[in-house]
């Protein structure tokens, strides 16, 4: 029951259970993780700068690399969200794309994040999932709103989110990636 003179929440699209493949420019595509992308995750665990900000383990290991895999697929099936492995036309998995639907029923927003390895950095991979993500989202999982935290160093970040249409709406302090050590961060929305 409703309280006289509230607003009702917003309605949103039932969303999926399931990780779609998607097309994404330049010949990149997007698809679920896979046992196959064991590789990829050992890449992303010994870069510098990944696991810092994500759940990739490090130091890896193939336990951690199966429970990396099992959350991935999880969060789907719970309805947290869909994570994506980025491929690039040749075929090979170069990186991760995420969208986070868990707080949408709360706050009327997703949450997109994304990293490339770093052999395959500065070639459009990141662009052209983001891109790709983002008009999934907007267009046909009608969310309102998707929001992403950078960095203000990353600058290559900060130019694909600005390329993709988001724009910044100020700094977040004490944001706190998955490693819990709060950094401050540049907030971007698209809506």
């Amino acid at each position: 029951m409703r309280l006289p003179g509230t607003t009702p929440p917003p309605r949103t699209t039932r969303l999926p259970r399931t990780v779609p493949e998607l097309p994404a420019a330049h010949g990149y595509r997007l698809r679920r993780w896979g046992p196959e992308d064991t590789g990829l995750l050992r890449e992303a665990a010994a870069d510098p700068y990944i696991p810092l900000v994500t759940s990739v383990p490090a130091p890896y290991s193939e336990g951690a690399a199966a429970a990396y895999l099992e959350r991935q697929r999880r969060r789907t099936e719970i309805g947290t969200g869909y994570p994506f492995v980025i491929v690039d036309p040749a075929g090979r998995a170069v990186g991760d794309i995420g969208l986070w639907t868990g707080e949408l029923p709360l706050r009327g927003r997703a949450t997109v994040g994304y990293w490339v390895a770093a052999p395959a950095r500065r070639r459009g991979a990141a662009g052209a999932a983001l891109a790709a993500v983002t008009d999934w989202a907007l267009g046909e999982l009608a969310v309102p709103a998707i929001e992403l935290y950078v960095e203000p160093w990353n600058t290559g970040s900060i130019r694909t989110a600005e390329r993709a249409g988001y724009r910044r709406t100020g700094p977040l302090t004490a944001h706190r990636p998955p490693d819990g050590e709060p950094r401050d961060t540049w907030r971007y929305v698209r809506p």
